[in-house]
């Protein structure tokens, strides 16, 4: 006859075992993304704003500051017009 004590401790840490993996480790994993995309995403920003100004500051080398400033300006209308023009159009809300 086996010992029923250690079968029932070894059903109970099967039992919180099986708990944990279906729920604490796809949540952690979760998590884990959200903060390393944060983290990323903050680096990059920074990465782009120290870019902008290394550009300005290289093209004030050249040119003038007011042109600089123009070509600079013109890019980011340039860019933030091809975002614009490719934004997806908001669904139509059903109408009561």
């Amino acid at each position: 006859m086996s010992d029923w004590t250690v079968e029932a401790a070894d059903t109970i840490e099967r039992a919180v075992a099986t708990v944990r993996e279906r729920t604490v480790e796809p949540v952690q994993a979760a998590t884990r993304a959200v903060v390393f995309g944060l983290l990323a995403g903050f680096f990059a920003v920074s990465a782009l704003a120290l870019l902008a100004v290394a550009g300005f500051r290289l093209l004030t080398l050249g040119v003038p500051v007011w042109a600089a400033w123009s070509i600079l300006g013109g890019i980011f209308v340039l860019g933030g017009a091809f975002l614009w023009a490719k934004r997806s159009a908001p669904q139509a809300s059903p109408q009561e």
